[in-house]
C-alpha cells in the first residue's frame, strides 16, 4: 500500500518544462518513472532527505558558431525539479536507471515488523 502522505505536487516545478511521471507500487517497492527526453544522466541529480525524493534535470544547449538566429523558440537552458514524498523507505537501497529517455527510480519500502508481546501483570504492593 502506498504511503498516505505520498505526494507529487506540481508546485515543485521550477521551470517551464513538464516532466511527466508515474508513481506505482510493485513487489514491496515504490517506483517512479519519469520521461526525460533530450536529457542525459549527466544532466540529472537525485537526492533523498527525510522521506522526500527530489529529482532535478538541468541542461544547456551549446550554441553553434556562425549561426545568426532570426527566430528561436527552442530553449537553450532548462531546469526542472520534481519532489515526491515516499515516506519510510530503505534509503540505502534506492536505485535509479536511465535508458531511452526514461528515468526509473526504485525505492524498497521498509518492512513493518509485527511483534506481539504479552505483558504480564504484577500484583500491586
Amino acid at each position: 500500500m502506498l504511503p498516505s502522505r505520498l505526494f507529487f505536487d506540481d508546485n515543485f516545478f521550477k521551470g517551464e518544462e513538464n516532466i511527466k511521471s508515474d508513481v506505482y507500487e510493485k513487489d514491496g517497492k515504490l517506483f517512479i518513472e519519469m520521461e526525460a527526453p533530450g536529457y542525459s544522466k549527466d544532466n540529472m541529480n537525485i537526492s533523498f532527505d527525510k522521506g522526500e525524493l527530489t529529482v532535478s534535470f538541468e541542461k544547456e544547449d551549446e550554441e553553434e558558431e556562425n549561426k545568426k538566429y532570426l527566430h528561436r523558440e527552442r530553449k537553450s537552458y532548462s531546469r526542472v525539479t520534481r519532489t515526491f514524498y515516499l515516506g519510510d523507505v530503505s534509503e540505502d537501497e534506492i536505485s535509479a536507471s536511465f535508458k531511452n529517455g526514461l528515468l526509473v527510480i526504485s525505492a524498497p519500502k521498509k518492512k513493518e515488523i509485527e511483534t506481539r508481546k504479552t505483558i504480564s501483570i504484577k500484583d500491586s504492593d
